[in-house]
């Protein structure tokens, strides 16, 4: 793998995690939306690990505009001001920061039009959000909340999965079984939107897998599902954006 270099950016005055191939020339970009935890130490080492395979990975700071460059602690403490953050984010908002580091990533980092994106939790709601909006070659979503539903603001003043037919690029969606935020139904009806809108996707359940389950060190991380995970993460993004 190649090695890999990072810094912080400043992209339309949010601060942004840059990880980039210590390697000349242009680089597909990745951009990175997080667990309820913001710019913790597994974003940042998510960064490096796709940097490494060739991509310009960048984790825009979603809550600069509430808590700049919010890194929480995994525990009960940092889950509930995660949950307090989450309902300070607007779609609007959102997909203003997504489309800056597009812009960034065309303009700054030599990406050209082969940008992709990667969420998980709730930045997998993001993900799923800006692929239906922007125009995103591919898409991770990993165990991603609320898509159904109208629960948060990033999914009003309709469901998020209403906008399903937007989405032009393809799409890889990840889920558990056990996973306690998206209910089977829930699930059922995402994989049906897609299907009905034509969306070129891969729709992935785990038997056993709960949420979440990507990260080492977390009590419900599903090594076996994350190993795939990952696998199938690299695979998307090397056929999307490498073509």
């Amino acid at each position: 793998m190649t090695t890999t270099t990072s810094a912080w950016a400043d992209i339309d005055g949010m601060d942004a995690f840059v990880a980039r191939p210590d390697a000349p020339g242009s680089h597909p970009g990745v951009i990175l939306a997080p667990e309820l935890f913001g710019l913790d130490d597994n974003i940042k080492e998510t960064a490096h690990r796709l940097a490494a395979l060739g991509f310009t990975v960048v984790a825009p700071d979603f809550h600069h505009r509430t808590q700049p460059r919010a890194a929480l602690a995994g525990d009960e403490a940092g889950r509930k001001r995660g949950f307090e953050l989450l309902t300070l984010l607007t779609r609007e908002g959102v997909l203003a920061d997504v489309e800056a580091t597009m812009r960034h990533l065309r303009e700054y980092e030599g990406a050209g039009g082969r940008i992709g994106m990667v969420g998980f939790s709730a930045g997998g709601h993001m993900a799923y959000l800006s692929a239906a909006r922007l125009p995103l070659l591919a898409t991770a979503v990993i165990y991603p909340g609320w898509l159904t539903v109208t629960d948060i603001p990033l999914s009003t003043p309709e469901p998020t999965l209403t906008l399903t037919p937007g989405i032009t690029g393809r799409l890889l969606f990840v889920v558990g079984d056990e996973d306690h935020v998206i209910s089977q139904a829930q699930r059922g009806e995402i994989e049906r939107e897609l299907k009905a809108s034509g969306v070129r996707h891969d729709f992935v359940v785990y038997p056993g897998a709960g949420h979440p389950f990507l990260f080492e060190g977390r009590e419900t991380y599903d090594a076996d599902a994350a190993a795939d995970t990952w696998r199938r993460v690299e695979e998307l993004l090397r056929d999307e954006l490498r073509r």
